[in-house]
């Protein structure tokens, strides 16, 4: 697939994005005409926020947004689709991603997930911050969000074994982890086990996604059922990828 090249910016956020054409298709309405439908591009978005955030931080952007986008409009049903497929994308299974949509028969016009259509022609904005990670993200000391959060419980409860399916190897991994301890702090065993930064985990069980602060016993894991563990393989190694294109 060819590479777009295309440049813009929203609310506190300054985007530079390679791809294969620039132009943008109308955003208003097109009633009776056939809206164009492009591949999703395989390219990551790269930005940088105005107002730096840190991990913890985009992940509680996130979840508001997408907790409260189905009560403003659309329909909720193409929500859950564009979520998962905006996993899918960060996960660089764009495969994925591309049949999520085209079940879901959701239109992409520029080839990103920042403007979709339904099949109705209601529009669908998806923000940037929900697609990746800003290149100035901060990272907070030991990549921790707070001491509560990831410390260790009074009172572990019962010791455990979750079959976790790693995207970045698609090796299955037994994880001693105990019933009391929260999803955060399963991440950080899990680095421990195998070197992937917990910020860059996000874990999945029956199409749900499992928000760090929860508990292990409040996920109802059946035992020998699969946890899916998406890495952003892309902001675990975006240190080492080429410089953004400075915003006109």
């Amino acid at each position: 697939m060819g590479s777009c090249m295309g440049r813009y910016s929203g609310d506190n956020e300054t985007v530079s994005v390679s791809s294969a054409s620039a132009s943008r298709p109308p955003t208003g309405p097109q009633i009776g005409a056939a809206r164009k439908n492009r591949p999703l591009c395989h390219e990551t978005i790269r930005w940088r926020s105005d107002v730096p955030l840190t991990e913890g931080q985009l992940r509680s952007k996130r979840d508001e947004f997408w907790d409260t986008a189905p009560a403003f409009d659309g329909r909720k049903e193409i929500w859950d689709a564009l979520r998962a497929a905006t996993t899918a994308a960060e996960g660089l299974d764009f495969q994925l991603a591309q049949a999520i949509l085209d079940g879901a028969n959701v239109s992409v016009p520029n080839g990103y997930l920042t403007e979709c259509y339904d099949e109705l022609g209601t529009q669908y904005k998806v923000p940037i911050y929900c697609l990746s990670y800003p290149i100035n993200i901060v990272k907070e000391e030991n990549g921790r969000d707070s001491p509560a959060e990831f410390s260790e419980p009074v009172d572990g409860g019962n010791e455990i074994f979750l079959k976790l399916r790693v995207s970045s190897t698609m090796s299955d991994i037994k994880l001693p982890v105990y019933s009391k301890d929260t999803v955060g702090q399963c991440k950080k065993k899990l680095q421990a086990l195998e070197g992937v930064e917990a910020c860059c985990q996000r874990w999945f069980y029956s199409g749900k996604l499992l928000g760090d602060k929860v508990p292990i016993e409040e996920c109802n894991i059946q035992s020998g059922y699969v946890v899916q563990v998406i890495v952003n393989s892309e902001h675990f190694n975006h240190d080492n990828s080429t410089s953004i294109a400075p915003a006109s």
